[in-house]
């Protein structure tokens, strides 16, 4: 079965050790299963059987931006997807979608947290808009954070209004549309057109809900999803595979909607 992981992260050589070990300062007891590069990943990939993998990079002040479209157009590659970033107070973000998209890269991600804006924020419509009019994905981190507990900036609520401000943009919410909010995940989101990234979900979301989500969203709606390094790929994936769900479901959680929805010809 092929495998695309919608969403995992890696950092230059160079600052990889740097950012791994500031993010393990906010990280609780999740601790990185690799080193945080780009080879890391495709070793941890290769352990795990692991086709292709989004890395989602997060501009966390605006003038890291176009060094973040240039690192992901130079790691491109046949199994590395790159999504860039634009950070809320970036300007120019017209321009640089332009640029995002010209080079091939298919997607944003945004976090809310890192980056201290909260999702549904009026002022951010133009931003979105003109990440749909560019036909990109956004991926966003959804729900509560590890290193920002009860903090609501990323609710599947804000997600909704997004999806009703901008019906056209290509949603993405990681952590099963919501870390541990996950009921409000089950009575705002199922049955939308937003793809809801299975990462840290299966092991922390309560049984019962879970199953609803799973149950009652549409199958071309979910995207596998690692948030690797956080968690061992491989140990996401075989818990994915022994669900109680059919191999058509489980072909597109792995592979068909990430395939679609990224416009691979795969």
């Amino acid at each position: 079965m092929r495998i695309i992981d919608f969403h995992t992260h890696a950092f230059p050589d160079e600052l990889a050790e740097k950012a791994i070990g500031r993010l393990h300062e906010r990280s609780g007891d999740y601790r990185a299963y690799h080193d945080g590069t780009v080879s890391g990943l495709l070793g941890s990939m290769d352990r795990a059987g692991i086709e292709q993998a989004v890395i989602a990079s997060i501009a966390t002040r605006p003038e890291q931006v176009p060094n973040i479209t240039d690192w992901s157009i130079r790691i491109r590659s046949e199994r590395i997807i790159p999504f860039a970033s634009i950070h809320p107070d970036f300007r120019d973000f017209a321009e640089e979608l332009d640029r995002i998209k010209d080079a091939g890269l298919r997607g944003i991600k945004l976090h809310p947290m890192y980056q201290e804006f909260v999702l549904d924020d009026p002022a951010l419509l133009p931003l979105y808009r003109a990440i749909a009019d560019r036909d990109l994905v956004c991926l966003f981190h959804a729900g509560w954070d590890i290193a920002f507990p009860d903090n609501d900036q990323a609710s599947p609520r804000r997600i909704l209004h997004v999806h009703e401000a901008v019906p056209t943009l290509k949603i993405v919410a990681s952590h099963l549309g919501g870390w541990h909010v996950w009921d409000e995940v089950a009575e705002l989101l199922l049955g939308r057109p937003i793809y809801l990234e299975t990462s840290f979900a299966i092991r922390e979301a309560e049984a019962s809900v879970f199953r609803r989500i799973i149950e009652n969203h549409s199958p071309d709606y979910f995207l596998f999803g690692s948030d690797s390094p956080w968690q061992n790929q491989k140990e996401e994936l075989d818990g994915w595979k022994s669900l109680d769900i059919s191999e058509s479901f489980k072909e597109k959680i792995f592979f068909k909607n990430a395939s679609r929805l990224l416009g691979e010809e795969l």
